[in-house]
Order: C-alpha cells, then structure tokens, then sequence
C-alpha cells in the first residue's frame, strides 16, 4: 500500500544536497506523494519550480507564525495573488504559536489567511502550540467549510475532538514514536481511523532514536508501524485508510482547482 507523507519543508535548504536522493529513498519505502507546506513568500517560487519538476510533490502555502517578524500585510496580498495563479491543495502552513513573539500580529494575520482560505474554497494546515482556546473561536468564526489538517497534533483526546467536530483531520507524525507521549498516544489509538493522516514534518520533528539528525519523508514509514502498534485495526485496514483519507483530502481543494 502506497504511503503519502502529508507534511513536509523539502524545499528548505538542508535539502538542496541531496533532495533527489532523500525523495527516491522514500519511494522505496512507498511513499507515493511527499506534501509541502510553505512557511514564507520567499519560499514560495522554490516549492512550485519543485513541484513542477516532480509530480510526487504538492503544494500548500502560506505564512507560518515561527516568521512573524518578517511578514507584512503585504504578504498576504501576496499570497492572494499567488494562489489564483498556482496549484494548491491548501493554504498553509498558517497558525497560532504562543511561543513566538508578537502574538497581536500572528492573530491578524492568521485571521486574514483564514479568510482568503474560505474565499477560495481551499481547505487549511494549521500549525498550533499552546493556543487551542484562541484557535478553535477563530476557525468557528473564519475558518473555510473545507475544514483542514492539525499539523504535529500532540494534544489530548478532548482536544483531538475539538478540533475533529469542525471537519479538520490530525496529522499524526513522530511524536507517537515516543513512549514518553502518553497523553497523544492514547488519543491516536482511540481517534476514529479516518480523521488521521501521517506526516513527518521534514526535516523537522524527528522520531525516536534519531534526535539531532534531519528527519526525511522515508521515516514516515515508522510512524505508519507506530501508530499500527496503537490501533486495534489490522495493519492492512490503516494502511488501506490513511490512503483514502489522504486522498479524499485532496478532493476538498478539486473544485477550486478545476
């Protein structure tokens, strides 16, 4: 069964080496498709010359909060603009990060990508730490019908429900390679199957037993055996989910992108 790693920064320059080779070690892993999320408008072009290169690879941008300081109003004019003339299949990575300075901004502008999200039909990738009481009131009020995905989810069952009851499905990376991560664990195993996605978050968020290396796409295949170990399914039936879901996401996006 084909796997898609649903979150990745391959773009970034800790690739420019070896990209090709890290993208052919996931496929041998069978890691059919490799999802980027943008994090700044200087990125922008580099994913989509990227993309157009390589049809393994897909494209969300956006305006991450770990660079507030460098985001303008401007850029999310930017971003507008850039959406109607590229291929996305959402805006992201967009959110909130109370660990990040300027808290005020981050707000403004996740507000305003949230509503250019719903204009355009397209679903969004949330980042989020640390914000759930802030959040959940914006994505009710400007949050888009197409729901999104809850990047790096390493919350709670309740927060997990929170977030599933406005039609966003979690994105399940390395943190359940922890045995430490009782709490996220727990609300991986008893989640329903099909509001869960795999991601790594590349070259970020490493999995147990490589801490201090740059994570990669191929990885994700011991997060699909982690989260097997968690699931009361057969290993086939999550394999056979995760695909669907992954790819029923994509259709929320299909009829703006037609």
């Amino acid at each position: 069964m084909a796997i898609i790693d649903t979150h990745s920064h391959l773009f970034f320059a800790s690739f420019d080496d070896d990209r090709d080779q890290v993208i052919s070690a996931a496929q041998a892993q069978g890691v059919e498709q490799i999802w980027m999320a943008g994090v700044a408008r200087e990125s922008w072009q580099t994913q989509a010359s990227l993309a157009a290169n390589d049809s393994r690879l897909r494209n969300a941008y956006g305006l991450h909060p770990y660079f507030i300081e460098q985001h303008q109003q401007s850029d999310v004019d930017a971003l507008a603009q850039w959406l109607a003339d590229h291929d996305a299949i959402a805006v992201g990575e967009i959110g909130l990060d109370a660990t990040c300075a300027h808290f005020d901004k981050q707000r403004s502008l996740f507000i305003e990508q949230l509503k250019l999200a719903k204009k355009l039909q397209l679903p969004v990738i949330l980042h989020h730490r640390k914000t759930l009481d802030e959040m959940i009131p914006l994505l009710k009020q400007y949050g888009p019908e197409q729901g999104g995905i809850i990047h790096a989810f390493s919350g709670s069952a309740q927060q997990l429900q929170h977030y599933t009851a406005l039609n966003y499905l979690i994105g399940v990376g390395g943190v359940i390679t922890y045995s430490r991560a009782q709490k996220t664990r727990a609300a991986i195993a008893n989640a329903s199957l099909d509001c869960l996605l795999l991601e790594t978050d590349s070259p970020d968020m490493p999995i147990a037993g490589y801490q201090g290396q740059r994570n990669e796409p191929k990885r994700i295949k011991q997060v699909l055996d982690a989260l097997v170990e968690l699931r009361p399914e057969a290993a086939a039936e999550v394999e056979q989910q995760l695909f669907q879901t992954s790819h029923q996401f994509l259709l929320r996006a299909k009829a703006r992108n037609q």
